[in-house]
């Protein structure tokens, strides 16, 4: 109806960007009312602090390597470097496949080797606390697991009760107790 108007009242060079101004209102008002609906950037502003955090974290164990690195001796960098390997090595003859665990994929198996747990029977000696803070220091998209049956499965595995931890985790979807 008002554009009726407007094109009965404007003629000329005024009547051709009514139209134009009408549809870029409508279009904002379109947009303001869907990112009220959908949109929520108190969300994307969390995940940014977080993210924030952690780069503040990283700048800072990089800048305490920086400081400390100057300590160091090429004797103490030999003999660490010599640990390292041998503890690698050990750690590496008893690894097992994690991931037989519910709850643990490729990646969170990972990050449990690159912390020190390479064994269902360490896993299953782990405590829970330590679990969480592996998958905390991972990053974000890992903090949503929860590792609480995760030491008993990795017993059942280390004890080879493969049947028991079967019938345990039809019982329990998604690992949880």
């Amino acid at each position: 109806m008002l554009l009726i108007i407007l094109q009965n009242n404007c003629d000329g060079f005024w009547a051709w960007p009514w139209p134009l101004i009408l549809a870029f209102l409508l279009g904002l008002l379109l947009g303001w009312l869907l990112s009220k609906l959908f949109g929520s950037k108190d969300a994307t502003c969390e995940n940014c602090a977080g993210i924030q955090a952690e780069l503040d974290a990283c700048r800072a164990n990089a800048k305490l390597l920086k400081d400390n690195s100057s300590k160091i001796t090429a004797k103490t960098t030999t003999e660490t470097i010599a640990a390292a390997s041998l503890v690698a090595k050990v750690d590496d003859s008893v690894k097992d496949n994690l991931t037989k665990v519910e709850g643990i994929g490729p990646k969170i198996q990972e990050h449990f080797n690159n912390g020190g747990i390479w064994s269902w029977k360490q896993l299953s000696n782990a405590k829970v606390s330590r679990l969480q803070e592996i998958l905390d220091n991972a990053g974000p998209r890992y903090r949503i697991h929860n590792p609480e049956t995760w030491p008993m499965q990795a017993g059942m595995c280390a004890n080879g009760e493969w049947d028991k931890l079967k019938t345990w985790q039809d019982e329990h979807k998604g690992g949880r107790a």
